[in-house]
């Protein structure tokens, strides 16, 4: 694999932090771009991966809405749109909590489940491509960007 500064023809940076800088988000653009391509396969979005996973985990209670929110990669997600679209592929079902008629309860179906599971061994195929650095790499590289984010 090339090195930022071949990737993007830029020979010098600012300082080794703008560097870092540029190198992550162009390598989080990279995943992005190779994980969509698993789940264009399925129909679905790495946000809506990330509801199902998340519903996963939880399986077999309905969570909230304002979980799913707070448990998201993308802060950014409209999680009532990515449910709506996933209920629509019945991979979720979603119906007015008993306790609290404000609040909406989302859980996965079996069909999300087995999507889960056929995504689950493809997903595990694609991360052995990330097996060029070490395991201890992998969680140096970890810990430094936990580090960055303070």
């Amino acid at each position: 694999m090339a090195s930022i500064s071949e990737e993007i023809k830029q020979k010098e940076f600012k300082s080794q932090y703008n560097k870092l800088l540029v190198n992550i988000l162009f390598t989080n653009s990279w995943i992005n771009g190779q994980q969509n391509k698993v789940f264009k396969n399925h129909g679905l979005t790495t946000q809506q991966f990330n509801v199902l996973r998340i519903l996963r985990g939880q399986h077999p209670n309905a969570v909230s809405v304002n979980l799913l929110k707070d448990r998201m990669i993308d802060k950014m997600s409209n999680v009532s749109r990515i449910i709506d679209k996933l209920k629509a592929k019945d991979l979720v079902s979603r119906e007015l909590c008993k306790t609290d008629r404000r609040q909406v309860d989302v859980k996965i179906t079996e069909k999300g489940l087995n999507v889960l599971l056929i995504l689950d061994k493809e997903i595990g195929e694609w991360e052995k491509s990330f097996h060029n650095i070490s395991e201890e790499e992998a969680s140096t590289a970890s810990d430094v960007l936990d580090k960055w984010r303070g």
